[in-house]
């Protein structure tokens, strides 16, 4: 249920702020050119959203 509300707030744009965990949210990747390794052609490579994790303090204090 929890991944389910997650991926619904993220879905809408909003960013889902767990207090002592971390924060998930939803950043814009331009569009890019790339080239293909093997034939050095250059292919278009679309923007697209991607979600994003951001450690909170806790976490971050507790693995270290």
């Amino acid at each position: 249920a929890v991944i389910e509300s997650v991926t619904g707030a993220l879905k809408a744009g909003a960013s889902v702020v767990l207090v002592g965990f971390g924060t998930f949210s939803v950043t814009d990747r331009p569009a890019l050119i790339g080239r293909n390794p093997q034939t050095g052609k250059t292919l278009e490579i679309a923007a697209a959203k991607t979600p994003g994790f951001q450690a909170g303090k806790a976490l971050n204090e507790a693995v270290n």
